[in-house]
């Protein structure tokens, strides 16, 4: 029997995905495991593995077509085996459909799309058009009032306004546009969230920050030794320097518990618990997953839930509640590998502060006795919203979180 491969609902607020890249094609032999393609959300970009071994005996979304969630965007099943049309998309003269039977898996899922997508125009006009249709056909200065839609319900999908384009509105292509001086390309659906949320943060946030360094001796013998503990098998978990750094702040945010907060406009919600965000710069762009109850955890758990986080991010299947800003109660964003020596972190609202960790730089230090060294220091620019925070706790934090890299034991 052949088996639907479903498109994912990445939490309860998206009700469309677009698929941004098949990585097979209609009658190519797949296994349980592997990659068929890859989608954007809002909020991230994720990919779909084959739930079976078999066949993939039909495609009903090609690429860049935006498709609802929990459809079937197609079918895996034994070679030469026939789909049942009941249950399968309806296919287009002219290509591949936004229409749906409305099966009772199907039905579902174009009410809960068509009820988020319906806006009212002037004249309360309702118009039912997807995002991603919508902002094409603004795109092109087209009134798209009078189309006809093809998608679930009549709502007007990216296939109906391109048909409605004339030869010379559809000359220009979408993907890139080479001139003789430049080449543009649209923003991806990750690269517009992350352009809207940091200009929302700076504009609608009172931001100040602060710089300070710490003496890393003691993290860099840590570090030292845990390396050679991995070698002769004494230790398992390899420990990085941002682990410890983080578990650093989560120690001063345990005696500065204000700073673990949200700020929420006429109120502040203030944590119990840390929940640990951590900047990660993937191939589709920024993502911050929380580590939720971080402060519960010893040095090699905390460690192994970074790393965990980090490859989910990268891998793109990290759970999509977790990268929402209101999942994390404090952010460490660290560009001390790129050798950044001083930066500015934006706050991820409605957080109330992030820390941004640089890199070490060796300085001269009166190491007593009228003797001068060179002494490691790591750089720290702590972030925070002045609106929630006043500038004194807000040096006192900072200044915990460099005295707990200082005196740093696990």
């Amino acid at each position: 029997m052949a088996i639907p491969v479903i498109m994912p609902r990445q939490g309860q607020s998206v009700e469309t995905c677009i698929i941004t890249k098949w990585f097979r094609q209609k009658g190519d032999a797949v296994k349980t495991g592997d990659l068929l393609f890859s989608y954007e959300t809002d909020k991230a970009a994720f990919d779909v593995e084959s739930p079976a071994d078999g066949t993939i005996l039909e495609i009903y979304y090609g690429d860049g077509a935006e498709v609802p969630v929990l459809v079937n965007v197609a079918f895996i099943g034994n070679a030469g085996e026939i789909v049942d049309p009941i249950i399968a998309p309806v296919m287009a003269e002219s290509g591949k459909s936004d229409k749906i039977l409305e099966s009772p898996e199907t039905k579902k899922s174009a009410a809960e799309v068509t009820k988020s997508e319906t806006v009212r125009e002037p004249g309360d006009l309702k118009i039912r058009i997807s995002p991603r249709a919508k902002r094409y056909a603004e795109k092109k200065s087209l009134n798209y009032y009078n189309i006809q839609g093809s998608g679930p319900n009549g709502r007007i999908v990216c296939r109906d306004i391109e048909n409605a384009l004339s030869p010379a509105q559809i000359k220009r292509k979408e993907t890139q546009e080479p001139t003789g001086e430049f080449t543009e390309q649209p923003l991806t659906n990750v690269r517009k969230l992350i352009a809207r949320t940091m200009q929302a943060s700076l504009q609608n946030s009172a931001q100040l920050t602060h710089h300070m360094s710490a003496d890393v001796r003691k993290i860099l013998e840590t570090r030292r030794k845990i390396k050679e503990g991995l070698q002769n098998g004494s230790e398992k978990q390899d420990i990085t320097l941002n682990d410890m750094i983080c578990l650093c702040v989560i120690r001063a945010i345990k005696k500065f518990p204000e700073i673990n907060a949200h700020f929420l406009e006429d109120r502040i919600k203030i944590f119990n618990k840390v929940h640990l965000g951590l900047a990660v710069d993937t191939p589709r762009g920024l993502m911050v997953p929380a580590i939720k109850n971080a402060d519960d955890m010893d040095l090699t758990t905390l460690s192994r839930e970074l790393k965990s986080a980090a490859d989910a991010c990268k891998k793109g299947n990290i759970n999509p509640e977790l990268i929402q800003s209101t999942a994390a109660s404090f952010t460490v964003s660290n560009l001390g590998n790129y050798g950044v020596e001083m930066f500015t972190p934006v706050i991820n609202l409605p957080q109330c502060a992030i820390l941004g960790v640089c890199t070490i730089i060796n300085r001269p230090v009166d190491l007593g006795n009228n003797t001068f060294g060179f002494v490691p220091y790591i750089g720290l620019s702590l972030t925070y919203d002045h609106r929630a925070i006043d500038g004194g706790p807000a040096t006192l934090f900072l200044k915990e979180i460099k005295e707990q890299i200082e005196k740093f034991n696990y």
